[in-house]
């Protein structure tokens, strides 16, 4: 996707120019000017994948909302969103690719994760194509999404969804610009029950961005990591001031929302706990990196300044 100059091409440009203001333009010439026109300006586009497996859901998202839905022909055994992959083939997921099923489909793009180095090296043994992807910060988002619609033909509306997040996050930085930011815990995952293994957002990654421009402060801002797996210790020690726990839920009843909330409300020191602001949100897309990133951070911001 970086975009290089051609030394030879420029050569041949310099050249058009001298003999143009010394002679004319010869047959020849103009038959060299064609050619770079058919190679060089029709032929990325020409080269744009008409069959791509996805093998990282929030990328598949990310790929239906730049327009390029149509062009994906498989995905992976985790993805749901949008609903149209749900009817698509499945090849396999992050630890356990389907290598001779994807290549079986004949595809000219592959999205894989970073850390699938086997898989990746059997792409290029069979001269497939993939798309390399890692997940990192917020803006980072918008960036992949520019990136797919360069490589897939979509950069129109690749940029225009694109533009239309960072317009939705702009907008909520300037709803809670001013305002208080509260210490926050930004928990994600737990023993079901009980406060053993909790993960939580560290100082990087997307989920922290959410939260900061959320209007939150990360209590565990100064951990150079996207999570942490912390103890009630460390969670007593930060003292937060609002506890945030994302649930996959769409929805719970009270009773299963009171076995969620319950192991908390044993850390009655914690200024979370004492301010009864401790808070379940829920959906099954508040961990995924992709376009609707948007209504976690809508759902941080209204639990932090209601």
């Amino acid at each position: 996707m970086i975009t290089t100059k051609n030394t030879k091409d420029t050569k041949y440009t310099k050249a058009f120019i001298f003999n143009t203001k010394k002679f004319f333009v010869s047959s020849k010439m103009f038959f060299v000017c064609f050619v770079y026109f058919v190679c060089f300006v029709v032929a990325p586009q020409a080269q744009s994948p008409k069959r791509i497996v996805s093998l990282v859901p929030n990328v598949t998202e990310m790929l239906f909302a730049i327009g390029a839905g149509p062009q994906v022909v498989a995905v992976s055994n985790y993805d749901v969103e949008p609903p149209e992959v749900r009817s698509l083939p499945t090849v396999g997921a992050l630890l356990d690719p389907d290598t001779e099923k994807i290549i079986s489909l004949r595809p000219d793009l592959v999205i894989t994760y970073g850390s699938q180095n086997e898989l990746q090296s059997q792409l290029k043994s069979a001269n497939i194509p993939f798309f390399d992807y890692r997940h990192a910060g917020l803006e980072h988002i918008m960036a992949t999404m520019r990136a797919l619609g360069a490589r897939t033909g979509h950069v129109d509306q690749a940029e225009k969804a694109a533009r239309s997040l960072e317009a939705s996050i702009d907008a909520i930085k300037k709803r809670v610009a001013g305002k208080p930011r509260p210490k926050t815990l930004l928990v994600f995952g737990r023993e079901p029950g009980s406060l053993r293994n909790v993960y939580a957002s560290g100082g990087k990654g997307f989920l922290h961005d959410m939260l900061e421009v959320a209007g939150g402060e990360d209590v565990l801002k100064d951990i150079d990591k996207e999570s942490a797996q912390i103890n009630t210790e460390t969670i007593i020690a930060r003292a937060p001031e609002v506890i945030i726990e994302l649930n996959a839920a769409n929805q719970l009843n009270t009773a299963d929302l009171k076995k969620v909330t319950d192991p908390w409300m044993t850390l009655t020191s914690v200024p979370a706990v004492k301010n009864k602001r401790v808070v379940i949100l829920m959906g099954p897309g508040l961990t995924v990196p992709g376009p609707r990133v948007i209504d976690g951070i809508e759902k941080m911001a209204r639990a932090l300044h209601p």
